[in-house]
């Protein structure tokens, strides 16, 4: 399995630019919950032992991996955009929205960032996107762990308040578990209503 490197944030500093982070999201799928995002500045030459794209990696490993970076991170932000944000401004607008949250928080503030996808969230720095970024470049891999442990803590409190959906065991996301439960309770107020108009018409929850 290839590991992501520091290759992108090098080639960034060696064109002139100073502090580059990498952001990633998390829950742009499911029909239930925030999507969540993250964005990561890493000290120069850095390695991470076992760091790779969040998908890859067991969640015991996650779990693991978000306290070393957060510890290794020069500067980290995590930040979310909620169901009924979703809902209002669709669910690729409210990603760029959570994109915009976590960078903000960045201190010092990114003069690059490298995005993982094909799509730029209009940032007020440079901006460059990496398809599959998470597999190839360091800083996007250790944003794509924030927001992923992030994103699932926040549904598995969301289980202890809403048990009858077992968010817990689908994170939200269309499984036949999760359909079933929907049909038997309806919606809650964290189900986006633009992600399940189809499956249950307007009358639902």
């Amino acid at each position: 399995m290839e590991a992501p490197t520091m290759d992108y944030e090098q080639a960034a500093k060696s064109s002139g630019f100073q502090i580059v982070c990498g952001i990633d999201e998390a829950g742009r799928g499911p029909l239930c919950g925030p999507v969540c995002a993250a964005a990561v500045i890493l000290p120069d030459n850095c390695v991470i032992e076992g760091l790779n794209d969040s998908k890859k990696i067991s969640e015991k490993k996650r779990e693991l991996l978000f306290d070393i970076i957060k510890e290794t991170a020069v500067s980290y932000g995590i930040a979310m955009a909620s169901a009924a944000e979703i809902d209002e401004i669709n669910i690729l607008q409210a990603t760029f929205l959570a994109m915009r949250r976590a960078v903000a928080q960045l201190e010092p503030q990114p003069d690059f960032a490298l995005i993982d996808g094909n799509q730029k969230p209009g940032l007020p720095c440079t901006e460059e996107t990496i398809v599959k970024g998470d597999a190839k470049c360091m800083s996007i891999a250790a944003a794509s762990i924030l927001a992923k442990v992030t994103r699932d803590r926040y549904m598995r409190e969301l289980d202890k308040r809403l048990p009858q959906y077992c968010f817990a065991q689908h994170k939200g996301y269309g499984t036949k578990l999760h359909y079933e439960k929907l049909a038997e309770y309806g919606l809650c107020e964290e189900h986006r209503r633009t992600f399940l108009k189809k499956i249950l018409g307007d009358g639902n929850g």
